[in-house]
């Protein structure tokens, strides 16, 4: 079943064309890349998708179009997005962290109910957040992180803490804006066996820029490959990386180097 289904995203900035016709498939499951030299319009495709950049196109989010629905809106929809900066408050704790996010995302009756009975429901609604946040600290292996400070943390294991919030929303399909930029070969390693619990446990797609080839080609079953903004090439990830037009744009004139990128 599709999940996210995109047709025709297009955008010029002061005359620029930065995306010119984009279609972009994701099913249920599914883990798909998006690759590209840098300038290539990855990022600015992801902002096309989540709402941030107003674009010409259209955006269907598990069957409902989205295209004219604001960030918030597609957020709740079931449109997830991660940034390549975790945007934390690194003065909490990881489970305080993790507490907040669930508090934001209990349905709007349950803080109404919480103002109109009183302390009890109140302190229900925290109870569950809290249970919430334990359950997460041990699905993601925060345990040896309960209770530091979110700045005292690898950029590695904050992206991990990102992620974990943004999957409170439960989305429909998640946005990943190179995950694994910035952090240490170890923690890229566990990488890609958490992004794929994370499908498994929530059957949600997964779209995944990302210049990190090997991992790439560890995780998605598809592939897109931008140049100047337009898709020059999509379909199985080795026939993607060895297409002529993909290795001329990405690495020159040597196919194996792309699978050695990283």
């Amino acid at each position: 079943m599709t999940v996210l289904e995109a047709r025709g995203i297009a955008v010029s900035f002061g005359g620029v064309t930065a995306l010119r016709g984009v279609d972009l498939q994701v099913d249920a499951g599914e883990v798909v890349g998006v690759i590209g030299a840098n300038g290539a319009g990855k990022t600015t495709l992801f902002d096309c998708l989540s709402g941030i950049t107003a674009c010409e196109g259209s955006v269907v989010l598990d069957g409902e179009d989205v295209s004219k629905a604001a960030v918030h809106e597609r957020a709740r929809a079931g449109l997830g997005r991660s940034f390549q900066d975790a945007r934390l408050f690194h003065s909490m704790t990881v489970l305080d962290t993790l507490r907040t996010a669930s508090e934001r995302h209990r349905p709007v009756g349950s803080s109404l109910i919480g103002t109109l009975l009183g302390g009890r429901a109140a302190r229900e609604g925290e109870q569950v957040a809290t249970r919430s946040a334990e359950e997460l600290v041990e699905v993601f292996a925060l345990g040896g992180y309960r209770d530091k400070l979110v700045g005292e943390l690898s950029t590695g294991t904050r992206r991990i803490i990102d992620l974990a919030c943004l999957l409170i929303q439960r989305p429909k399909v998640v946005l990943l804006d190179e995950p694994s930029s910035g952090i240490a070969q170890r923690e890229t390693e566990q990488l890609a066996p958490l992004l794929l619990r994370v499908r498994d446990e929530l059957g949600c797609g997964l779209v995944l820029i990302e210049h990190d080839m090997p991992l790439v080609l560890s995780l998605a079953s598809r592939l897109y490959a931008l140049e100047t903004g337009r898709v020059i090439a999509e379909g199985d990830p080795q026939s993607v990386v060895r297409d002529p037009a993909v290795v001329r744009s990405y690495l020159g004139d040597d196919p194996d180097a792309i699978n050695r990128s990283g």
